[in-house]
């Protein structure tokens, strides 16, 4: 019997995967769907360094830029690896097949190359994930089970009965669930379904979905346990549709709605670290007028990603997916 991932097509799933659909219409017809080559180079940077900074590297946007064009650059030996690693791993996606074992095993090989002992090799011990406070939140499968999971999930991959979009996002959480190497999981899962997406949609492969998740990282954590309290990935693939769809609107903005977006995204980090910022507090922590600060806030608390909990004086801001 084929095996079959656990998830529940939801209308809000539906409705996202038509909005983004919608969207990827509407780039392929405007005039910038073409994207030249030092857009890719630099939608691939943001790419990079957001993933990469989700487990904890350092550089900034102007390092990681430094390192692939091959200057010196003031940082940590491994992150710098991680850095050249990832480059070189993106670059390879138009030859991988993502339902491929070898692929995936030469993907690891690549992204963690110098990194660890077991670079393309699954893990052969337990694993579990640990939060902040050091509390467990997820303990893997057995390591013997490893290889027999992953068969599964590629050959579920090859001749998955659902649209491309929801069929990467839910071999995104099951790659995360199985944790199948070492180290390296999650950059590998991010890879891996920018591998799934562009091969439905090539425009895709440039994509900086993952500085969106790096953003609502937190949320990012949270759906992940959710769908395991759930033992159903639905509510992960929720997320990251929400993720991708945000992303791809953005990549239709003009320069002056871009501005403005990352505004609202620097608001949301900001408030995921303190929620009790005032505005006068987030205008001088993000460096723009108090005006523009409400405006924005105006607009998050309409798309339900803001809200306020309690007066106007004394209460907080609570972060929404």
């Amino acid at each position: 019997m084929t095996y079959q991932p656990p998830y529940t097509i939801t209308p809000t799933i539906l409705q996202r995967v038509a909005e983004i659909v919608e969207l990827i219409t509407r780039w392929s017809v405007s005039a910038d769907h073409v994207l030249s080559p030092q857009l890719r180079r630099n939608n691939r940077i943001r790419t990079i360094q957001a993933s990469l900074a989700i487990e904890n590297n350092t550089l900034s946007i102007e390092q990681v830029t430094a390192v692939l064009d091959g200057k010196q650059v003031l940082g940590l030996p491994r992150e710098i690896q991680e850095v050249k690693n990832a480059f070189a791993a993106y670059e390879q996606l138009p030859r991988w097949q993502p339902h491929s074992l070898a692929d995936l095993l030469t993907a690891h090989g690549l992204l963690m190359a110098g990194l660890v002992d077991e670079a393309g090799s699954f893990r052969r011990g337990a694993v579990g994930i640990y939060n902040e406070q050091g509390d467990l939140v997820h303990m893997a499968p057995p390591a013997e089970r490893v290889s027999g999971q992953v068969a599964d999930l590629l050959a579920w991959l090859a001749s998955a009965p659902v649209h491309p979009l929801i069929a990467s996002c839910v071999f995104h959480y099951e790659f995360e669930f199985i944790h199948p190497f070492g180290d390296g999981n999650g950059r590998m899962g991010r890879l891996w379904q920018t591998l799934l997406l562009s091969q439905w949609q090539p425009m895709l492969a440039y994509l900086p979905v993952e500085s969106v998740i790096r953003v609502r990282q937190t949320a990012y954590y949270q759906a992940l346990a959710e769908a395991d309290k759930l033992a159903d990935s639905t509510p992960f693939i929720e997320f990251m549709l929400h993720a991708l769809q945000d992303t791809m609107t953005e990549a239709l903005m003009k320069p002056s709605e871009k501005t403005s977006a990352k505004t609202s995204e620097k608001i949301v980090a900001a408030l995921g670290q303190n929620n009790l910022l005032t505005i006068a507090e987030l205008a001088k922590h993000i460096g723009v007028t108090s005006r523009s600060i409400e405006r924005n806030i105006e607009k998050l608390q309409e798309k339900g990603r803001l809200r306020r909990v309690g007066p106007a004086k004394g209460g907080h801001w609570e972060v929404l997916k």
